[in-house]
């Protein structure tokens, strides 16, 4: 039940964050994405499941936010998080390259398929203009971003850990 709130309270967290906080520390009209290193995170420390129920609920949020088609933004993190959550076998939570590469890819290619769902689909082929302006600058700020919130998500999760641990072994005996 506690892994649950923290997570409840991580996702709103993020999300608030996102977009007040890191709307007005925008750079070059960029912000990072909070949600994604979210998702990515809690796929890599807590595997497949939680990573998708993760994504699903920042996905959902950034779906609201958005105004747009609702569902898409859900179905692309809750796969990001189920991605990032097969990794956790060969997750190392003192090695921060695995995660942050991993957060890269994922914004990457979710602002792919958003270029390709929103402006190809409506003759729009500027992709350079896009990848230039947008996605390479967004994917800069959230890789900075990730290296200092995954740091603090990773010492909530060993709390997390260290906490369930003493519970189970105080029931064991």
């Amino acid at each position: 039940m506690r892994r649950f709130l923290l997570t409840a309270a991580a996702i709103i967290i993020c999300f608030l964050l996102q977009s007040t906080v890191f709307q007005w520390l925008a750079i070059a009209s960029v912000s990072p994405n909070l949600l994604i290193v979210l998702t990515a995170a809690i796929g890599f420390m807590r595997g497949r499941k939680e990573g998708l129920l993760t994504g699903f609920f920042c996905g959902l949020l950034m779906d609201i936010m958005s105004g747009n088609v609702i569902g898409l933004f859900a179905l692309l993190y809750t796969l990001t998080g189920y991605i990032n959550g097969l990794f956790k076998k060969s997750y190392y939570p003192e090695d921060i390259k695995l995660p942050v590469l991993s957060v890269i890819l994922s914004d990457f290619l979710i602002n792919l398929v958003i270029y390709l769902i929103s402006f190809l689909t409506r003759g729009r082929f500027s992709i350079g203009y896009y990848l230039y302006h947008l996605i390479l600058p967004e994917l800069v700020y959230t890789a900075v971003v990730a290296v200092f919130l995954y740091l603090i998500l990773l010492k909530v999760n060993r709390l997390l850990e260290a906490g369930e641990e003493k519970h189970a072994a105080k029931f064991s005996s």
